[in-house]
């Protein structure tokens, strides 16, 4: 491959949100999309833009952000793994690159997210867990909780569901599942849970709004019909409060048009 010849790059990145302002680079804070682009250019002396597929708030983690950037180096992407966890910091990894057309786009090409809200249920919490789980000591009705959650799948207006911040031009939305299950963490004296909800994307604060509300449902402050009565009526004060940004993390992106990753293929996955 000649040097100057362009091509894509499509990575899949983890990251710990504690320490960022968010996805976007911006001046108000360190971005995670400015920690690449200004890694990738000071390692391989070329400026890049670094697309993802949402941005995530400030304190938001990710499993599998996916980001894709136009580059002329000639490295591989399978050796582009290694040399860039090699010089981004400890909280930040590329899990994955690949080659993929010029024309993907990882914001507009996405056919479904999952995001997953984890809290732990119990008096303490514990210290391996407090930068990506939410402490929730009060008692919590969780059949109430469970039986709360189908009315969100299908295609909703969400309006009541959006932050003040949100600029979307329509809130429809298509939610294909939203559960609450236990989650695998052994934890004494209490359970750690995940609400996991998968569409075809969120409006800003989304996802952070249905995790706090359900909490106030499981705690018995707002009537277990209040996502129905949300969606009926628009009204975001029906709702509970916006759960804390820490507890939430982006698991996975799908598109329709993109291969399989090199690792799941290599994997068996």
């Amino acid at each position: 491959m000649m040097e100057n010849q362009k091509r894509r790059i499509a990575l899949k990145i983890a990251y710990d949100g504690t320490a960022y302002a968010g996805w976007q680079r911006q001046e108000t804070g360190l971005g995670i999309q400015a920690v690449l682009e200004d890694t990738i250019a000071k390692q391989f002396s070329e400026k890049v833009h670094v697309m993802g597929s949402g941005r995530t708030d400030a304190g938001v983690h990710a499993e599998g952000q996916v980001a894709a950037f136009d580059f002329h180096h000639p490295i591989p992407a399978e050796s582009l793994v290694r040399a860039l966890n090699a010089n981004l910091p400890d909280d930040i990894r590329i899990l994955d690159a690949m080659e993929v057309d010029g024309d993907f786009q990882p914001q507009y090409g996405a056919k479904r997210k999952t995001y997953v809200y984890r809290f732990l249920n119990g008096p303490v919490m514990l210290p391996n867990l407090r930068y990506h789980t939410v402490l929730v000591p009060e008692k919590l009705d969780m059949e109430r909780m469970k039986e709360a959650l189908p009315v969100l799948e299908g295609e909703h207006d969400f309006y009541a569901f959006r932050s003040a911040k949100a600029e979307n031009a329509s809130t429809v939305r298509t939610i294909y599942e939203a559960s609450l299950s236990e989650a695998e963490d052994l934890v004494e004296n209490g359970t750690v849970y995940e609400l996991k909800v998968t569409g075809n994307g969120f409006l800003y604060n989304m996802v952070r709004i249905i995790a706090g509300s359900l909490l106030d449902i499981g705690r018995g402050r707002i009537p277990q019909s209040a996502f129905q009565d949300a969606i009926e009526s628009g009204n975001r004060e029906v709702l509970g409060v916006t759960a804390p940004a820490l507890g939430l993390s982006l698991r996975s992106v799908e598109y329709e048009n993109l291969p399989v990753w090199p690792k799941e293929k290599a994997f068996g996955k």
